[in-house]
């Protein structure tokens, strides 16, 4: 009886252990994605090929913490148009409307891409991770993660998550259904360098999104201007939208 209880106790304190590393990886590999606690601001172009047409949109993003605003720069008509994300809230604002609309981080932004794609990411606030293996990708030793939604309000209900051992960056996602079907997958890249809280760190320069049974369907998002910014947080004040 004794040596039983010994095994479950052991037991207990390993999951409970893999689970806290499950989540300080996550969180790790959030920085490089813009989950960095002061203000971050960059560029986003999204490339998309979808069904043999392509079309290109630009952003200027800008992160703070749990908040995002993101302002389209590129094509003419489309610019002006704001998507504010306001902790798990997100609202969708142009100048010919009179006040912001409510909308959800997973509606189709451009083609593979959906609105929560564009914004910073905080997947240690968003999910629960598990360690469910150890595989290598492109050559590198990765954890594999199995992310699972904390609220329907974010961007993806299942996601297994590829985060590199020795630099702690996610290199690549699927994306699934509840029933755990993946649909979309994503690869990415860190050519950029960012300095924010003291360090200097890879940032991601690329994000490849394709659909899982049409490849050829993807969206590319391109980073670049990474870099630390004070913000004030009346940016993300979704009452200062239609001032």
């Amino acid at each position: 009886m004794k040596k039983l209880l010994l095994v479950a106790l052991l037991s207990g304190f390993s999951m409970h252990a893999l689970a806290q590393d499950a989540g300080e990886l996550l969180k790790a590999s959030d920085r490089a994605r813009g989950g960095i606690k002061g203000g971050v601001v960059w560029e986003a172009k999204i490339t998309t090929v979808e069904d043999g047409e392509s079309s290109e949109r630009t952003f200027a993003v800008k992160a703070k913490s749990d908040d995002a605003h993101v302002e389209s720069l590129a094509p003419a008509r489309n610019k002006g148009e704001v998507f504010l994300f306001n902790d798990r809230n997100m609202w969708f604002f142009k100048p010919s409307l009179r006040k912001p609309v409510s909308i959800s981080a997973r509606q189709k932004l451009s083609g593979q891409a959906a609105n929560g794609d564009i914004a910073s990411t905080n997947y240690a606030r968003d999910y629960t991770a598990t360690v469910v293996g150890d595989e290598k990708v492109n050559g590198q030793d990765t954890k594999v993660l199995l992310l699972k939604a904390k609220s329907n309000q974010v961007t993806y209900d299942q996601v297994k998550y590829w985060v590199s051992k020795k630099d702690k960056l996610a290199l690549k996602a699927e994306f699934m259904t509840l029933q755990g079907t993946p649909f979309k997958v994503a690869t990415f890249e860190y050519k950029n360098t960012m300095a924010a809280e003291g360090k200097k760190f890879p940032f991601i320069s690329k994000m490849v999104i394709q659909d899982s049974k049409f490849p050829a369907n993807q969206s590319t998002i391109e980073y670049t201007k990474p870099q630390a910014e004070e913000l004030s947080s009346s940016l993300f004040n979704v009452n200062n939208l239609s001032r």
